[in-house]
């Protein structure tokens, strides 16, 4: 048997400093990642799961910026694979990989460009076993709005501290101090990390997912120059 020659060199890392300020010096606190969303690099921004019924609830997860697009940063979001009926119990498709982002007791945001956000409740099913390419969630409630891939729709779990559709149903509650894997797939089983919550001065240019309203919801940020402040 005969291989074809072949060299992957891969893909640039780029070793970043994240602190400007003394580390030690900030306020952190130790906290459980939930499982499936795979690398998670420093300086993300953090959401917290706040699914009432989930033994995910308190759990971080990558925080859902209020402005997004197909070709930005993913963060929390699942996007869909198809337009998901208005009629019955809510039932979107994802990749079978983005499924496990989710458990049964979430609940599930569905939100894209210019459609009004929706909480479309519990889930309550999870099939990975009909198809194999994609995973179908389904939750209590119907949809209303019209919901396309081509506008980028996606699912996310709620992580509303102030338990409101503000923000797209996710707000920023901190910052991640290090790289971390989740893993992806059946077998993910989330990380333990550690969340900057206050007294920092941070590089914007290490921040992922940062945006204004991050800011106001983590609370007194200023910016200046290529630093981020955080009292």
């Amino acid at each position: 048997m005969y291989d074809t020659p072949n060299v992957v060199h891969g893909t640039q890392v780029n070793y970043k400093r994240l602190f400007y300020s003394e580390p030690l010096a900030c306020l952190r606190v130790p906290i459980s990642i939930q499982a499936g969303y795979g690398i998670i690099e420093m300086g993300t921004v953090l959401s917290k799961n706040t699914s009432t019924s989930s033994t995910n609830k308190g759990k971080m997860l990558p925080y859902c910026p209020t402005t997004f697009t197909g070709d930005c940063w993913k963060g929390g979001r699942a996007y869909i694979l198809a337009t998901p009926s208005t009629s019955g119990a809510a039932k979107v498709y994802v990749t079978q990989d983005d499924s496990y982002r989710f458990k049964i007791g979430d609940d599930l945001i569905l939100n894209c460009t210019g459609v009004t956000v929706e909480n479309l409740g519990i889930i309550t099913v999870i099939d990975r076993t009909t198809n194999r390419h994609m995973a179908s969630i389904t939750a209590t409630e119907t949809v209303s709005g019209t919901f396309t891939v081509a506008l980028s729709a996606y699912v996310c779990v709620e992580a509303s501290v102030a338990n409101a559709a503000s923000n797209n149903w996710s707000d920023a509650v901190g910052i991640l101090d290090k790289d971390v894997d989740t893993g992806t797939g059946a077998n993910a089983p989330g990380a333990d990390a550690t969340i900057i919550m206050s007294n920092a001065t941070l590089y914007i240019g290490t921040l992922e997912g940062i945006d204004d309203a991050a800011q106001t919801a983590i609370g007194t940020c200023t910016e200046i120059g290529q630093f981020l402040m955080i009292k």
